[in-house]
Order: C-alpha cells, then structure tokens, then sequence
C-alpha cells in the first residue's frame, strides 16, 4: 500500500487520473459487485431447454412467414408463451440490474488506470483479469439497458424492444448465459475489485496524511508489552493538545477531574491503535506498539426494553473481555470508570480484581477512574498518570496534559463554589471530605 501512496504523492497525473475514475464510481450498487464473486448465482432451471426450443421456434416463425405468411398465425401462441417467460425472467434479471452494470463499469475504470506507467510494475498481473471480464461486454449490455427502464418505465419508444426480446426470448437466454460466464471467472472478477479497492485505499489515505498537522507510520513489534508515542493526538478535535507516553511492561491508571482529558486520552490511544493496523497511519510523530486486539468498555448504557440496568449491562460487557483476555492474542482494554453503578467499597474491590486479571500476559490496559484508591493499589503493576485542573479566581482552566503520578490535588468542591453552590453546601461537603480522608489515612 505504501508504494501506492508513494506514487500518486510522486505523479499528480496519476493522482488526478484517479481522482476522476473513481468518482465515477460514486454509485451504491458498486457495494453490490461484490455479490457476483461471494454469492451462489441463480440456477438455470431444468426446463431452460423449452426456452431454447422456444426461441428457435419463434425466429424460423418469422423467417418462414417471409415464404408462407400464414406460418405468421404460429406467432400468437408463442407469443403469448414467450412473454410469459419473458416477465417471469424479470425478477431473476432485476437482482443483477444494479450488480452487472456497475462490473461493467468497474472494469472499464481498471482498463483506463491499468495504462498509466506508474501503476504497471505494481500489479502485473492485473490485464488479464480485466480481458477476461471486458469479453462480457457485449452480454452485459442489456443489463446497462434494463437498468435504464427501470428508471424511465412508461415511455413508449422502449416498447418495441421489449417485443422484440419478448418474442424471442432474449433476455433469458443471455442472463443465464452470463450468470455462466460470471460464475467462470470470480477469481478475475475479484481481482480487479481488489484492484480498484487498493488504488482507492492508498488514495483516501494520501488525502488524509496531506489534511493532517503532522503523521507517522507506525512501528509494529512482536509480542512485546510495550507502547511508545510521541505527541500523539486525537483527529477529531480542533486544536488537539497533543501527549506522549512510553510503557515497557506495565499498564496505564488515569485519575483526574470530569473535562480534564482522560477519556479524550484513551481514545486517542485506541484510534491510533487501530489505524496502525488498519491505515498504516498514526496521528503522532511517533508510535511503537505490538499488534493488538482492542476492546472497549467506555460507552455503556443500560437496556430498558430488555429490562437490564446500567450495571447489569457493564457486568456482561467486563465478563466479556475477561473471556477475551485470556486468548493467545495480544490485546488493547480501553476502560472508562468501572463499576459506577454500585457502592465505593465493592466498586474499587472489584475494579481491582478486573484490572489486575486483564494486565496479565502481554495484555495493555487504560483506564481511567476517580477512585484515587486504585492508584495505591495497583500502582505496582500500572503506570499511573494524571490529568488536573488550575483554578484561577472564577476560573478553572485545562491544559490537557498528561502528567506522571497520582492525582493529589482535588478541586471538584472548589468548583461547586465558582458555580454558586450554597455556602452551607459547599462547607459541609468541605468538612467531611477532610473528615472521610483522615479516617482512610489512618
């Protein structure tokens, strides 16, 4: 994919040769191709020899009425029998009208690409597969057509020809001739689909590399439980403060206030995850990482209409990726406040107990969490960091930054106090915040 992109950023001939190809290529049914080498085609029924008989029988009809026009009083019958055919061959024909016409396309666009010299060394193989679907032009042709009326049905000049293939059983003849040939070449028909996917893949990516602030590739390792980047940012927000972090080993513990970036962070982390495996393409200056699994328990709610609340739902959703950790593969667990829905004690117990049995193996956890009770507990086996905010007179402030360390500073009853709690209130809350952090000092 890399020697794609390379090309098209070296030749803006072949960057503006594919730009207009593949938009003629914007129609849905494209999706639909895919069906002409994946799905079982429509039989040829056992009674398709009566069709042949028929359509003989109706040309030397027409022939012979040219000696004998009384032979012209044989039509009616057939006729009437054909069009019954005919339209029953309708609805076998409407499934490929989107299909056909669109492979017919797909292989005119790979004939146009395969003549730029840049592309040429990179896929040798590609003319062949394209002659063999080019020879069903001719055939495909009526499909292009059927297509047509389906869009103009009513106007009186295509009735004629609906007659004439009526009359002699065209339609049926050349679709079952081409769901044949179609089936006979799949392998070639896959070929230039995964031809014209490359070229249209390498050319999303260089377009999204040019509108980005800056990239990298990544550095995939094996089997190491490590993860190194260097500002790596989130693409989807404007501004984005980019972070760094390097792990060898251990996993990552995020505390830190609501708004101060942590599940941003996390996400962040599993975009790039996944984009490194998927695009070849990291929004950071640097990124090393294994291959990973990723999973994801950041987004839960619960399911009123199966009758499960929001706890209940989490439980199935960690059960899963408790199952899921104890596979062979490496994995990626982004998790975002476990447990909420139940009391503090139970809450951090259990929340330890899940982390330490996800960090296992070659395994990498993040999580994020408000329990400052974790970090002490798991801070031999995590990396712990944090995110904070600066209050500044009526103002509280986010730099976004991911810091090393435990959380030590707490302003949540601050900034009730900048948002006109109650004095009563926020004094309370004070006094037994101080009261509640004593006792578990001790």
């Amino acid at each position: 994919m890399e020697k794609i992109i390379h090309l098209i950023d070296e030749h803006a001939n072949l960057r503006m040769t594919l730009l207009d190809q593949l938009a003629s290529l914007s129609n849905t049914n494209v999706y639909a191709i895919t069906s002409l080498f994946l799905k079982k085609h429509n039989p040829k029924p056992g009674w398709f020899w009566l069709v042949k008989g028929l359509a003989i029988a109706s040309v030397s009809s027409v022939l012979l009425a040219f000696i004998f026009p009384q032979t012209l009083l044989l039509l009616l019958p057939l006729l009437a029998v054909n069009f019954w055919i005919h339209y029953w061959n309708k609805n076998n024909l409407y499934q490929y009208a989107g299909s056909i016409p669109q492979l017919a396309r797909m292989n005119q666009v790979a004939k146009q690409l395969r003549q730029h010299q840049a592309l040429e060394s990179l896929f040798p193989t590609i003319t062949p597969s394209i002659e063999a679907i080019e020879r069903l032009g001719p055939q495909m042709s009526l499909f292009k057509l059927e297509a047509k009326l389906q869009s103009e049905v009513g106007l009186v000049a295509e009735y004629a020809l609906e007659l004439i293939k009526a009359l002699f059983l065209i339609e049926p003849l050349i679709f079952y001739n081409v769901l044949e040939e179609i089936s006979r070449k799949r392998s070639q028909i896959e070929s230039v689909y995964q031809y014209i996917g490359e070229l249209d893949v390498a050319m999303s990516i260089y377009l999204l590399r040019e509108d980005l602030p800056f990239f990298c590739l990544p550095t995939l390792l094996v089997d190491q439980k490590q993860l190194l980047t260097r500002d790596a940012y989130h693409p989807l927000i404007d501004r984005a403060v980019p972070n760094s972090i390097d792990l060898l080993g251990k996993s990552v513990l995020l505390s830190g206030s609501n708004m101060s970036g942590k599940t941003t962070f996390i996400r962040t982390m599993g975009i790039n995850a996944i984009l490194a495996q998927t695009l070849n393409t990291c929004f950071a200056r640097q990124w090393r990482m294994p291959k990973l699994k990723i999973h994801s328990a950041i987004r839960i709610s619960d399911d009123l209409l199966s009758a499960k609340s929001y706890y209940f739902e989490e439980v199935l959703t960690i059960r899963n990726l408790l199952e899921e950790s104890q596979s062979n593969d490496c994995h990626l667990f982004l998790l975002d406040e476990l447990f909420k829905g139940t009391n503090t004690v139970e809450r951090v117990a259990s929340g330890k107990a899940v982390l330490s049995y996800l960090n296992q193996q070659s395994n990498l956890v993040f999580v994020a969490t408000h329990d400052l009770e974790l970090t002490e507990l798991l801070k031999d086996s995590f990396c712990l960091f944090h995110f904070t905010e600066i209050v500044q007179q009526d103002k509280v402030l986010f730099d976004y930054k991911l810091k090393g360390g435990p959380l030590r500073n707490t302003n949540a009853i601050r900034i009730l106090e900048l948002n006109n709690y109650p004095e009563e209130v926020t004094q309370e809350a004070a006094q037994l915040a101080s009261r509640m952090t004593r006792m578990n000092d001790s």
